[in-house]
């Protein structure tokens, strides 16, 4: 059967500290990935913590996307889930992309799955260090 939805939880480590600290390019950065997924934004807030992070979230039609960041270790957190036809897959290529992260790790969980005993599946887990992809 098909989920309800699908949940993308990535981690980005090695990214540029200035950027994960620049609270405007990261709300343009979380946006522009909710338009490369395909998804419908809603709405989002985002929020500077002193002496530094962003956190902010973009509400869809179809759910959320979701960002924290810790300059001071240049590591990122994401969390998309979806419940519609979107692409979460494009919306962490863009991420990583635009972030510059030198390792990531994300994580598909199919979520709603009716009938078959588990309401959660993990689909897939892949971590990249330094453009070597690798699958657990």
């Amino acid at each position: 059967m098909k989920p309800f939805g699908r949940h993308l939880l990535a981690e980005y480590r090695g990214c540029e500290s200035t950027l994960l600290n620049d609270i405007d390019l990261i709300s343009k950065a979380l946006r522009q990935a909710a338009v490369e997924a395909g998804s419908t934004i809603v709405a989002s807030v985002f929020h500077p913590f002193t002496p530094q992070g962003v956190t902010g979230v973009v509400v869809l039609e179809e759910s959320h996307l979701s960002i924290h960041t810790w300059p001071e270790h240049g590591y990122v957190a994401v969390d998309f889930y979806t419940c519609g036809d979107c692409e979460p897959e494009l919306a962490h290529e863009f991420l990583a992309r635009e972030l510059r992260a030198k390792h990531t790790e994300v994580m598909f969980v199919d979520r709603g799955i009716e009938g078959a005993g588990d309401s959660m599946a993990v689909r897939n887990h892949t971590r990249s260090h330094a453009g070597a992809a690798r699958r657990n």
